[in-house]
This record gives structure tokens, sequence and C-alpha cells, in this order.
């Protein structure tokens, strides 16, 4: 059996920054210890299976060691790969059918549109361990949303600086820590790391996903709907994200890489 699959950088529009997912674009179902097996094998933050139906085109997301519920990039990265590496019809929007519901993801002039569900934080008590571990101190707020930990430093290069003990952060039960603050560059709004090893992703180059989490925060922080986020990352990326509601628009770039089959 010969899987064929594409490799994509998300959240940028420049090779060998962003986000790497690999997406496989399936004609009939594979077994789901068959898709951990191939993420596994691709090492990457996310390894994206779209599986097309009659009634619904299907989408899941794994990390090397467990499926996730949402992957912002690796949905960024699955349209893309069907907008523009595969021939097949489509009016410029696709819609997902995902563990977090319908994702509809839009061409537009200003590059790929995610509809994701808002998942704001609530503030919590800090938690000293994870203060620590992180290697914060006298954060400006302490959060948690559906998914992950939200802590607001008072300076970017608090964020920048960040040394996180990751193996003592995997032991806690949450799928990741989002690290935020304030941008110093007047075109962007915030910046943000993104911290998930009990995934086994020790640190996400940028996170879709948590920007769900972000944009309701920062709308509301800056009182603004429409906000341009940077993740500070090794590799860098960016996106615009607009608060509507109960969602959030997650717009971006994505640049194919590469292509090849996994022979099994």
């Amino acid at each position: 059996m010969k899987l064929p699959y594409f490799l994509i950088d998300a959240f940028t529009d420049q090779a060998f920054t962003g986000n790497p997912a690999a997406v496989y674009v399936l004609n009939a179902p594979i077994p789901d210890d068959l898709m951990q097996k191939i993420a596994t094998e691709m090492n990457l933050s996310e390894t994206a299976f779209v599986l097309q139906g009659q009634s619904a085109t299907t989408l899941r997301w794994f990390t090397p060691t467990t499926e996730v519920d949402l992957c912002g990039h690796a949905t960024l990265a699955s349209a893309h790969a069907l907008f523009t590496a595969i021939d097949l019809p489509h009016s410029g929007v696709i819609t997902f059918d995902s563990a977090s519901g319908a994702l509809i993801c839009e061409q537009t002039p200003d590059g790929i549109r995610l509809n994701f569900p808002a998942t704001p934080p609530s503030p919590t008590p800090p938690d000293p361990i994870i203060c620590e571990q992180l290697g914060v101190t006298d954060p400006i707020y302490f959060g948690r949303s559906k998914f992950d930990y939200l802590i607001h430093l008072s300076h970017e290069e608090d964020v920048l600086t960040l040394a996180p003990n990751f193996s003592a952060l995997a032991a806690i039960a949450t799928r990741g820590f989002i690290v935020t603050a304030k941008a110093k560059a007047a075109e962007l709004d915030f910046v943000s790391r993104f911290f998930a090893p009990a995934t086994g992703v020790d640190e996400d180059p940028v996170t879709g996903s948590a920007h769900c989490c972000l944009g309701p925060y920062w709308a509301t922080q800056l009182n603004k709907p429409t906000l341009h986020a940077a993740q500070r990352s090794q590799r860098g990326g960016s996106l615009t994200v607009e608060v509507v509601a109960s969602r959030v628009l997650l717009t971006g770039h994505a640049v194919l890489v590469g292509r090849g089959e996994l022979l099994l």
C-alpha cells in the first residue's frame, strides 16, 4: 500500500519557517493505530489525515504520541493541500468534520481563513509549580482554557528568554502552556510561545489552536476584535486573529515544501 503525503509549512510564506505538518489525503479509512504509527514516524508536531467521503470531509490530527481534538496549523496545511496540490473541484471553501465540530476554511486575498471555536481562558490562582518549571515570576495573568494554561508576562523579552523544564511540565495534566506578552513591534499586538511536552511536543513552532484562547484574551485586554500575532519560536510564524462572538477567525499563509509516498 502506498499513502501519498504533503509536507507543508503553515502560518508562513517562506519555506523552513512556520510550523511544518504532514498531510495524508486518504481514499479509504485506515486504522487508528496505523495513523498514530505514521505520526510517530513523521515525528512532526502534527500529522493530519483527511478522508473525503460522500457526505463529509473528515480531518484528524496526531502528534508523535497522541491524537488531539483541535490543531490550527495542520488544518491550515490540510486546506492548503486541497486548495493547491490536489486537482479537486472546490469554490474556495472547504468544511472539515472534526472532533471540534465543523471547521470552515476559506481562501481569501490575505491567506487561508480558518473558522474555529473560541476557547477563552478563566482566571485561576497562579500555580507555583507551573511558574517555577516554566521559569516565570509575577505573571500579570494566570488562567486556564479548555485545553491549556495561559500566562501573561510583563515584557516580550520575558517570553523570549524562557527555558522551561520540559520533563517536569510533562507530568502536569494539561495539553499545554501558552505564555504571552504585548508585542514591542508596532505592527503586532501580542507575541506568544507554546509548550506541550505531555503530548510529545516540547515547543510548538506556531500553534493555531492556542490563538483560540489568545484571541479572546487579547481582544478584551486591548479592546479590539482584530489582532496581529507572532509566535516567537525558533522557526517563528505569524497570523491574523479576529474574534467574532464565540468563534475565532485565524488567517495565515502556507507553503508546500515537499511531497512523497509512505510505503506499507
